[in-house]
């Protein structure tokens, strides 16, 4: 039996287009958020009510729209503000609604998270850290599934996609970006 050339040209190519290529270049640079001490959406906060005479702790999320909400004072605007100016708005709006007429307020960041999603085998939520990387949080995640495409995992941040190779992020620690609280990454499913 003979193969004729353009078929075994043809098989030539199909099997280099299966084996795997090692990883080149370089990924995007990501340019950082907003300052890293400001509150976002999805910060959860403790909230110490203290110095009057019920006292109190409320452990709280931001949502969304950037709002908590705290017991006789109702919502309030969390997001983008810092800890020490959270704390100071909470303080004049319990003294404005003329809850309290002198109170001390503590605000402190309890956790932060990024998402992982698409082809990991856990995905969800991961506690932010600050030397979490994009490596890092997929490993985190369980690590990539069968499906996996490893070389376009798209990371989004401040409503901009960036799509990384991830291999290329394991072979050098240079190409792994660090990520920031509320950072999302997507795995593709490859169609093989």
């Amino acid at each position: 039996m003979q193969i004729s050339r353009a078929v075994l040209v043809a098989l030539v190519g199909l099997l280099a287009a299966c084996e795997t290529s090692e990883p080149s270049g370089r990924n995007p640079t990501i340019p950082s958020a907003a300052s890293s001490s400001q509150l976002r959406p999805g910060d959860s906060l403790t909230v110490a009510i203290i110095g009057v005479p019920d006292p109190s702790t409320n452990s709280v999320q931001i949502d969304d729209q950037g709002i908590i909400s705290l017991p006789y004072i109702g919502t309030i605007k969390a997001s983008g503000h810092t800890t020490a100016s959270l704390t100071q708005q909470i303080r004049e709006a319990y003294v404005t609604k003329k809850i309290y007429t002198s109170v001390d307020v503590s605000v402190s960041v309890t956790e932060r998270y990024v998402y992982v999603g698409g082809e990991v085998e856990k995905p969800g939520r991961i506690i932010w850290t600050p030397d979490l990387t994009a490596a890092k949080a997929i490993q985190a995640a369980g690590g990539f599934t069968l499906y996996a495409k490893e070389d376009k995992v798209g990371i989004v941040r401040n409503q901009t996609l960036y799509v990384l190779d991830i291999r290329l992020a394991q072979k050098n620690p240079s190409q792994d970006p660090r990520l920031e609280p509320g950072d999302s990454l997507q795995v593709s499913r490859s169609t093989f």
